[in-house]
């Protein structure tokens, strides 16, 4: 009897303590490909440095916040004995033993790489095809370009990117000597479900203000964060029928714009409350009436098409988006259940049509996820063009 194809995929559930959302990124992954049939395995790395305690201070890795909620969400998505923990490159080890978690690594048929997170030599250096996943379209090929990622990036043998338009005319970004191909963000549908929960009135979303990328010069252009982006659309409660209300991840450097959002109307949550968790992020999403957010300016300046995952479970709980335009209404249809916007006009006016259809928008809504991001599709697409099914 064949035995089950096995994937081990490598991303970040630690690394982003009390962040639900980062958590359904990578659990679509694992959970997705188990779905269709994979045996799969999740493996994470975290530095010393980085175990924190609940308060934020340095801890151990044995008794850190971080461990704890990776095992939290691990156990909780059926994961326990298929997941591993790494902290210091394999000095401790949560999860199994070194010597077991290079014996999969050499079994493995498919090693799926979210970001390039995985470095460990075991690992990279094993027979498995390697298939790095791009959730930055813009930075990954800017920083490539400029010589700033590891050494390791250069050991997979595929390289997928969810920025749909790269490689195309309408997007700016260099290709370099990779053969990047498309993928997309995928959602388990069946636990993301239609939801009619919600205040229909409600426009939300989760938002980083900065991150720790800054900003980057490329052919004339400084390519900027998220928060360059929103102050562009501050002024937009008052101008539509829905109340604005963002989870906001923002620094109390960052007071000032603090008190501009919230003098225009706009409702701040604290993520870390809110949205500490799987759970909790599903719950968020699915009681909102429908998402308004922008992008990152690097996003939208060069039009490589990305497309937010927290955006498409939005989209899967039946809930109208209205997101600014990365390039990616070249691919998929807009206007209902999903609209784009450039400027605040059009984000006024794709306000006014969720208001005024809001039951067709959130029928469409669920339409769009259910073909173009249903895990089934997308993994199913991926493995089959590596080659490896299960």
């Amino acid at each position: 009897m064949n035995r089950r194809r096995l994937v081990l995929v490598g991303g970040v559930i630690a690394n982003k303590l009390l962040n639900g959302g980062a958590a359904w990124t990578r659990l679509s992954w694992v959970l997705g490909l188990q779905q269709l049939g994979f045996e799969v395995y999740f493996l994470e790395q975290i530095a010393g440095r980085d175990c924190v305690d609940d308060g934020g201070r340095k801890s151990d890795f044995a008794s850190s916040a971080n461990l704890r909620h990776f095992r939290n969400v691990t156990e909780r998505f059926g994961l326990k004995g298929a997941a591993a923990l790494v902290c210091d490159d394999g000095q401790e080890i949560h999860g199994m033993s070194s010597g077991e978690l290079c014996e999969l690594a050499s079994d493995a048929d498919m090693i799926v790489n979210i970001s390039g997170h995985i470095r460990l030599p075991c690992v990279m250096q094993s027979a498995a095809c390697k298939v790095l996943v791009d959730l930055d379209p813009g930075l990954t090929q800017l920083w490539y370009r400029a010589g700033l990622l590891a050494p390791e990036f250069r050991l997979h043998d595929r390289y997928f990117t969810i920025g749909e338009a790269i490689g195309s005319q309408a997007c700016s970004l260099p290709q370099g000597d990779i053969a990047w191909e498309t993928t997309r963000q995928p959602v388990v549908l069946t636990l993301w479900p239609v939801s009619a929960k919600g205040e229909q009135s409600r426009l939300t979303t989760v938002a980083g203000w900065r991150d720790d990328c800054g900003t980057m010069e490329y052919e004339g252009q400084t390519l900027g964060p998220k928060v360059h982006e929103f102050r562009r659309f501050v002024t937009l409660p008052a101008r539509v029928s829905q109340s604005c209300e963002i989870a906001l991840d923002i620094h109390d450097g960052d007071r000032a714009d603090l008190d501009s959002l919230s003098r225009h109307g706009w409702v701040i949550r604290d993520p870390r409350k809110v949205v500490p968790d799987p759970e909790s992020f599903r719950r968020y999403v699915q009681e909102s009436g429908a998402e308004f957010s922008v992008a990152k300016g690097v996003y939208v300046q060069t039009q490589c098409a990305w497309f937010s995952d927290r955006t498409v479970r939005y989209l899967a709980s039946g809930k109208p988006a209205l997101v600014q335009d990365t390039g990616f209404s070249r691919i998929y249809p807009v206007g209902e259940g999903l609209l784009a916007f450039s400027s605040l006009a059009d984000a006024v006016s794709g306000a006014a049509s969720i208001a005024d259809n809001y039951r067709a928008h959130c029928r469409a809504a669920r339409e769009l996820a259910e073909h173009y991001f249903d895990s089934d599709r997308v993994l199913g697409d991926l493995a089959e063009r590596v080659g490896i099914l299960p």
